[in-house]
């Protein structure tokens, strides 16, 4: 049986990366890519790769800074002199 690669095995996860998980196989990539070491075939598979843990990563980020201005938006409103 061949065995999966870490790509294949997180496409057949159905849950996404974690931001940790995310950012910490990016910076793996970002590793490799500067060693200059890898094909590059395989520089190309890791700079898509990357991209793709690019956009996971500023997805959670920007969902984080809505999240928190939202309560700071609630905090504010719900302080005396606020807009409530």
């Amino acid at each position: 049986m061949a065995k999966k690669t870490r790509k294949q095995a997180e496409d057949d996860s159905s849950e996404p990366l974690r931001f940790e998980e995310a950012a910490s196989e990016l910076e793996s990539i970002i590793d490799r890519l500067e060693e200059g070491d890898i094909p590059l075939e395989e520089s190309l598979e890791a700079y898509g790769r990357g991209r793709t843990l690019l956009t996971r990563c500023r997805s959670i980020l920007d969902a984080a800074a809505t999240e928190i201005a939202e309560v700071e938006l609630d905090t504010d409103a719900s302080e005396p002199g606020g807009d409530a």
